[in-house]
């Protein structure tokens, strides 16, 4: 299927459902568009990453800005429009954007830009859920597909997407055509995407299936097939919350001819009580002979593996990540204290201690518009973490929504 042929679907879909509603009843269009909403989202952020290497330290104030429309219904028919501006509030000189301005310096992935960050049209019908165009895909935990919300430029996607939810099954489809990754313009990616996802409800939890079956469109024999199984639930025991998460998932991938294969594994316990939550959890983004490690490129990684960002990428000869989490409630915010121990999947030389990380983070609203937060990552570098050093993060975030 060509992005034309998708384009093309998409117009002649949109075209018969308007006809078809108009025909079927008299409806005003523009009442429709008088009665949509106008929304902005503010975020007013500091960064401060210190590393132990010749990199300078980076120190980088921006303010993201979101304004949007989303119409009102039409016969099952909406729309939004949204743009988003990142800004540097002063400047751009105290850390590297990965524009390749100032390399001296140590990353935070917040470029300038101004784009349109979603455009879609969207048509909703008993359980049913068709959307045409820039939007937002979150699925699941977003440990395969997410917007990487933490960043100021958020990823979208150029996509068709179609939902349907019977009951307690439900069913998701979408076919990608661009990558709108959080590097602005110059870092978005042509691509031939199938993700496929089904759950189900029941009392003890969800059940899901997936297949996400990534293709970059400039890069020839460039594949990456994932296929997995996730559980999750909850179960209440004497007033005591206890939490469970198991998830497997096997990968292909195929660039230029060299092919790899690897597999995924997390295991996760956890309680609740007395607004307190603790878990412990062991995640494996598995290798292939220290060739290749298990990849998820569309994911919000910053969710994982420990705030510091080090492994965005997984490590050839892959990552294991043992992690401690607490949860709680504190004068109206929620805070969290997160420990990670890092260790390699696998190593023919019999070394594998990537470090270790602790993470800690308080956020609270204001009022109904106004939020405000802290947060700090520190990472230590393991005996076995080559390229890797000591990393400290810093960020103070002030948002407002209107």
């Amino acid at each position: 299927m060509t992005r034309n042929t998708v384009r093309q679907t998409g117009l002649l879909l949109g075209t018969a459902l308007v006809c078809g509603s108009a025909l079927a009843e008299n409806i005003s269009l523009t009442s429709a568009l008088n009665d949509g909403t106008v929304y902005g989202d503010f975020r007013l952020r500091y960064e401060n990453v210190d590393q132990d290497n010749a990199l300078k330290d980076a120190n980088a104030l921006t303010l993201r800005s979101r304004l949007g429309y989303k119409t009102g219904h039409y016969y099952g028919l909406s729309g939004v429009l949204e743009f988003e501006d990142s800004r540097a509030i002063a400047g751009v000189d105290d850390y590297n954007d990965t524009q390749g301005q100032t390399p001296d310096h140590s990353v935070v992935a917040d470029p300038e830009t101004t784009e349109v960050d979603q455009a879609f049209v969207k048509y909703t019908n008993a359980g049913f859920n068709g959307k045409i165009g820039r939007q937002v895909i979150t699925l699941d935990n977003q440990r395969f597909v997410g917007a990487v919300g933490w960043r100021q430029d958020r990823q979208t996607f150029d996509a068709t997407r179609l939902s349907y939810a019977l009951s307690d099954l439900t069913l998701d489809y979408a076919y990608i055509t661009k990558h709108n990754r959080i590097f602005a313009q110059g870092g978005d990616q042509d691509a031939k995407d199938h993700l496929v996802n089904a759950s189900y409800q029941s009392s003890f939890g969800v059940l899901t299936g997936y297949a996400y079956l990534l293709e970059l469109d400039n890069v020839p024999d460039n594949s990456l097939d994932t296929y997995g199984l996730r559980y999750t639930g909850r179960t209440d025991l004497d007033g005591i919350g206890v939490l469970y998460e198991l998830e497997y998932a096997t990968q292909e991938a195929d660039s230029a001819g060299a092919e790899a294969d690897a597999d995924y594994y997390k295991a996760l316990a956890g309680v609740q009580a007395a607004g307190v939550t603790v878990s412990l959890g062991y995640e494996v983004l598995g290798s292939d002979n220290g060739n290749y490690g298990f990849s998820t490129p569309l994911a919000t990684l910053h969710a994982f593996n420990g705030w510091a960002d080090q492994f965005l990428a997984t490590p050839n000869s892959g990552l294991e990540d043992l992690m401690l989490t607490v949860t709680g409630s504190l004068s109206g915010g929620k805070w969290v204290l997160a420990y990670h121990d890092f260790s390699a999947d696998e190593d023919a030389a019999g070394t594998d201690d990537f470090g270790s990380e602790i993470d800690v983070a308080y956020n609270r609203g204001f009022g109904q518009h106004y939020s405000a937060g802290i947060k700090y990552a520190a990472y230590m570098a393991g005996d076995d973490a080559a390229g890797k050093v000591d990393t400290n993060k810093l960020w103070l975030t002030l948002g407002a929504k209107l």
